[in-house]
């Protein structure tokens, strides 16, 4: 009896050993790979920019929802596109652990885009108006990062769909307020503590679309005023119209613009602004029209970024080599 117990404990103790190298193989297998960024998780969500008569073609899909997401409701009042839902870009931020302008939390997000009439299956058109597009744009980078596919940016905003002699009105749309959940996609953003291990790296590159002044730190505007170092600046509006800020130029030219500052498509691109607002405009064109596949955006910008410390800080122009 005794043998056999001895038999059967050190029969136990291999086994478990055993079991112990599988798990320690497994563990170093995998590992790694838990901290390569997220393109494999990267959703099929396309976002474009389309003209005042892609609307009319597409005024009866029921599956379209429409956002006007100018801040100002009397614009809205005084005219819109039939069907469209206002709710202002301002309505998607707010302050979270001290800082300003950050962006809601999933739930309230959701909220917020149901009841705009959006669920998980509807096709979104955004517009807006005024001095830039990039409350559109933003906007349309929300909704990507909650999981919907089909997105659409009105190029040229409501000034050139007026221009265009395309139907407005003043009545509020009807529709029934549906569930939607926000299908969270984090391979579109980078968080703080990814930023710090990712500055200097090979291969990749932070643009800053924010104004010179502010890039190069000549404006005492935050705590610390300057740029994350070896950012590229491109302020957003060179790439747009100079007649009308909400409608691009030609992706010809932008690639143009790219190449001068020597970034191609093989970069690993983080894009950087003052509140991660103006950020979203670069992220749209590179990602979703040029089709750049590494393209992320740093959310909380240099208002997070500044505000610690032991961050670095580089002023003056860029500097490309």
């Amino acid at each position: 009896m005794m043998k056999t117990r001895k038999f059967l404990w050190a029969k136990f103790k291999k086994n478990k050993l055993f079991a112990l190298g599988v798990a320690i193989f497994a563990y170093l297998l995998i590992t790694p790979w838990l901290h390569l960024p997220t393109w494999g998780s990267a959703s099929n969500s396309k976002i474009q920019f389309v003209s005042p008569n892609w609307v009319a073609e597409n005024a009866k899909d029921a599956n379209l929802r429409i956002l006007d997401v100018r801040n100002l409701p009397l614009d809205y009042i005084d005219g819109h596109l039939p069907g469209a839902v206002n709710i202002a870009d301002t309505a998607f931020r707010g302050p979270r652990e001290g800082l300003p302008v950050q962006y809601w939390e999933n739930q309230k997000l959701g909220q917020i885009f149901a009841n705009s009439g959006v669920t998980n299956n509807s096709r979104v058109l955004v517009y807006s108006d005024g001095r830039d597009v990039l409350g559109a744009t933003m906007v349309a980078y929300l909704l990507e990062r909650s999981g919907v596919k089909d997105i659409a940016v009105l190029d040229g905003g409501y000034k050139g769909y007026e221009a265009a002699s395309q139907k407005v009105t003043k009545e509020f749309p009807k529709y029934k307020i549906s569930r939607f959940t926000v299908r969270d996609n984090p391979a579109v953003r980078v968080s703080l503590n990814e930023v710090r291990k990712l500055i200097g790296k090979k291969g990749v590159t932070f643009i800053d679309p924010r104004p010179a002044d502010l890039f190069q730190g000549k404006e005492n505007l935050w705590v610390r005023n300057g740029h994350i170092p070896g950012a590229r600046n491109i302020p957003w509006p060179t790439f747009t119209d100079a007649q009308n800020p909400h409608k691009l130029k030609s992706l010809e030219e932008i690639k143009q613009i790219l190449a001068a500052k020597k970034i191609t498509p093989a970069d690993d691109i983080i894009v950087t602004c003052s509140t991660g607002r103006e950020a979203t405009l670069q992220y749209v064109v590179l990602k979703h029209l040029l089709g750049y596949p590494k393209v992320r955006v740093y959310e909380g910008s240099w208002t997070e970024y500044s505000s610690h410390s032991d961050l670095p800080v580089a002023t003056g122009p860029e500097q490309v080599s």
